[in-house]
């Protein structure tokens, strides 16, 4: 397993204002290219999006991919052609399954108030699936000071969301002088943590406000907040 972790600072990311749509790539992603990052192991996209009352993503295409939306602010409208019609709102998370592939689109559900999520994709363990979709919400209550499990390989039994990868995301609101601890379930697999607020410690690296800090030396993960923090871990096949 290589041993070389990535640190990722916020205003060192990716960035597009399109007016509509103001988005921050943790990774390469459309118009933004770093040869430096193009993934970590199987996350392949990080995208921090605003989008302005009223407007949002027409429909496109996807196929092979795992893709998890988190809404962090306001209500997301989505549709697609699996005939689902939903608005994703504030503490949900929603999984494709892109798989054979599916054409969807992604609109503010307001007509005047901005909506703002984090969009994540994940490269899958088998290719060309059925298509599939899910959502459910997360009860802020019950990631406070521990890790709340969002999504999961499809093998589990737990109520996390199920996708087509060996991949787990975990999200923790973690206050001032608190530790959580997660162990990785293989020597295969890495962690990436992104700060959604605050500021943490994790294995000895400071972490601010959407930085980010892919790990590949360890298999236990732990984080410690300096101040009240908002925070995700992806752990991830490396290989």
């Amino acid at each position: 397993m290589a041993t070389t972790n990535v640190f990722h600072a916020a205003d060192t990311r990716g960035h597009a204002n399109h007016g509509w749509l103001n988005s921050y790539h943790s990774f390469s992603f459309a118009g933004y290219h770093d040869d430096e990052r193009i993934n970590f192991g199987a996350l392949r996209v990080l995208n921090d999006d605003t989008v302005t009352g009223g407007q949002g993503f027409g429909k496109h295409p996807h196929d092979n991919m795992e893709i998890i939306s988190i809404v962090l602010d306001g209500a997301l409208e989505h549709a697609d052609t699996m005939g689902h019609k939903e608005a994703l709102k504030k503490d949900e998370v929603q999984v494709m399954t892109a798989g054979t592939g599916l054409m969807h689109s992604e609109a503010n559900n307001s007509k005047t108030d901005n909506v703002s999520f984090l969009q994540i994709w994940i490269f899958p363990e088998k290719r060309n699936v059925q298509p599939k979709y899910a959502q459910r919400f997360f009860d802020p209550a019950e990631r406070k000071n521990q890790m709340q499990l969002l999504v999961s390989p499809e093998t589990g039994n737990d109520e996390s969301l199920k996708i087509n990868q060996q991949a787990w995301i975990y999200r923790t609101a973690l206050e001032a002088g608190k530790t959580v601890t997660q162990q990785l379930h293989t020597a295969d697999h890495g962690a990436y943590i992104f700060v959604i607020d605050g500021s943490v410690t994790v294995n000895g690296q400071v972490l601010n406000k959407r930085d980010g800090y892919g790990i590949q030396d360890s298999d236990k993960i732990e984080i410690s907040a300096a101040a009240d923090a908002d925070v995700l871990l992806l752990e991830v096949p490396l290989r």
